[in-house]
């Protein structure tokens, strides 16, 4: 699978964005999917996953409430729609598939996609 984030960029706090993450191959859809994000000078995160059906999703506790994973299986997307943002999310975020449900663990990662968000 390989994956392609985007959807990045510069945002006031408060303001919203939505990041995608195109995957390749005709396997999409038997992967949970995930999102992470890495702050300058700090360890990548959990951020929230989305299991292969989507019937299950999953959150950090940081973004519980302000963002919203989903996924369309037959577009081979999965999406981050980030709202409320505040300038401590100003990472760049990856995405992820793989499995493990709340415990979820990345075998294939995209490139990462930019957020900056001002304060």
């Amino acid at each position: 699978v390989q994956l392609q984030a985007s959807g990045g960029g510069l945002v006031q706090a408060g303001g919203s964005l939505r990041l995608s993450c195109a995957a390749s191959g005709r396997t999409f859809s038997s992967y949970d999917m995930g999102w992470f994000r890495q702050a300058p000078g700090k360890e990548r995160e959990f951020v929230a996953a989305i299991s292969w059906s989507g019937g299950s999703t999953y959150y950090a506790d940081s973004v519980k409430g302000r963002f919203t994973i989903s996924r369309d299986n037959a577009k081979n997307t999965v999406y981050l729609q980030m709202n409320s943002l505040k300038p401590e999310d100003t990472a760049v975020y990856y995405c992820a598939a793989g499995g493990g449900g709340s415990y979820f663990v990345g075998d294939y990662w995209g490139q990462g996609t930019k957020v900056t968000v001002s304060s």
